[in-house]
């Protein structure tokens, strides 16, 4: 930790100790203190969903934290290739510096909706210093707490594009 790796889908290895499955109250979102912004149809929420997708997808090249504060959950759970971590490593290592992304670009979002919770699948394209090229393939899931849409869980896979 603390090399500036990571911002949506970075290699690093950091495990997180405990139980982080564990549901807890408090880590729902408050209202008048959800750092998204409150939406009032699935069509909006659909394009605010795709939008932050892809800000998140491109910060990986900026190192632009204020995506990964504002739309993970308190109690946000990350499984990236085995690796269990929760939001404040995420944020850490997205305010860490830069990493080694040159680019990270979307390739497609599709999100569906199953009541007060939508499932977003994408992948991204990357690009690392030296040329190397990759691609991460990912399952992102937000609830609705009290008008607040955030990501709860992410389940993340890099893969290395052949002959790159």
């Amino acid at each position: 930790m603390g090399n500036g790796q990571l911002l949506r889908h970075a290699w690093w290895g950091v495990p997180i100790a405990g139980a982080v499955l564990a549901w807890s109250a408090p880590a729902l979102a408050a209202p008048g203190r959800c750092p998204a912004p409150l939406l009032a149809s699935n069509d909006a929420v659909k394009r605010y969903i795709e939008q932050s997708e892809e800000e998140w997808a491109k910060s990986v090249a900026t190192n632009d934290a204020s995506v990964v504060r504002r739309i993970l959950a308190e109690d946000f759970v990350w499984v990236l290739d085995g690796r269990v971590l929760d939001k404040r490593t995420a944020v850490l290592e997205a305010a860490g510096g830069p990493g080694p992304f040159l680019s990270n670009t979307p390739d497609y979002v599709h999100v569906r909706f199953f009541g007060n919770t939508a499932v977003a699948q994408g992948s991204e394209t990357w690009t690392k210093t030296g040329g190397r090229r990759g691609k991460f393939v990912w399952t992102d899931t937000w609830v609705n707490r009290g008008g607040c849409w955030q990501i709860v869980n992410a389940q993340d896979t890099a893969i290395s594009l052949t002959g790159q």
